[in-house]
């Protein structure tokens, strides 16, 4: 009887390699300032993906640069309008960079490079116009990961018969999870998983004022949510809504053998 695969296999198999110190896959780049992790991806599913915020245009340039020489691609979130534009001038030779302004994002790649589709469908939807570069960016983060984005915007609870038309769309065309990035009183979320038959990330956002303001309110009001399948990321954290909706999505696309 053949033995069964124990958990973390793959993982000892890419630690420990062949014995002689080769290992299946890199565990990260060895520089003291600047360590990558080049096989993330391979390994959770998930890029390495540069926060810029914080820094030198140089350091992201020089991450990209890295993680794009390995994988083919490579993404910065939050990047400023200048050190956008010195990754383009650094890397305007011989890459194809890729400025999402919305998303205060950058794509690095090779000009053969592409997505490899994962088959996931995922639903992205904004509240207000004011959302919409958070939701932007988790938009672009599981597009990065294969999946495929449907997005509305300005759909929020002010107007709520504004959402009725995008969220029959979403159902109808298959999509695996929503998610709803809302500022204010974040009230959003809680409606969209009442109405739908799939998970719901609720991915509050800095936009508010006074008490409960930057988020902290929003935020709140997802957590407290007493409508079930809904889960809630941290204020404006783009990529972690984005990367765990493709992860869901592409899972459940090859749960059913698509592509």
């Amino acid at each position: 009887m053949s033995q069964r695969p124990r958990p973390f296999d793959d993982v000892r198999a890419a630690l420990d390699g062949d014995g002689a110190g080769n290992r299946a896959l890199p565990v990260g780049d060895d520089r003291p300032t600047l360590r990558l992790d080049l096989a993330r991806r391979q390994r959770t599913g998930i890029p390495e993906i540069v926060h810029a915020e914080h820094k030198s245009a140089e350091t992201v340039a020089e991450a990209l640069l890295r993680l794009a020489e390995r994988n083919g691609r490579a993404l910065a979130t939050r990047c400023s309008e200048s050190v956008a534009e010195e990754v383009e001038r650094r890397l305007r030779v011989g890459w194809v960079v890729e400025r999402h302004e919305r998303a205060r994002a950058v794509v690095v790649a090779t000009a053969e490079s592409s997505v490899e589709d994962g088959g996931g469908r995922v639903g992205m939807l904004a509240a207000g116009t004011s959302d919409l570069p958070i939701a932007a960016e988790a938009a672009l983060v599981a597009r990065e990961m294969g999946a495929t984005v449907d997005e509305a915007v300005d759909v929020g609870v002010a107007g709520l018969h504004r959402l009725v038309g995008p969220l029959e769309r979403m159902v109808g065309s298959g999509v695996d999870v929503i998610v709803v990035a809302a500022g204010m009183d974040g009230a959003l979320p809680s409606v969209v998983a009442g109405l739908v038959a799939v998970p719901v990330i609720g991915l509050p956002t800095s936009i508010g004022y006074g008490f409960g303001g930057g988020g902290v309110g929003a935020m709140t009001t997802m957590l407290q949510s007493c409508a079930p399948g809904l889960v809630v990321v941290n204020i404006d954290n783009g990529v972690g809504a984005g990367s765990t909706a493709a992860l869901i999505a592409n899972r459940i696309a090859a749960a059913k053998g698509t592509p």
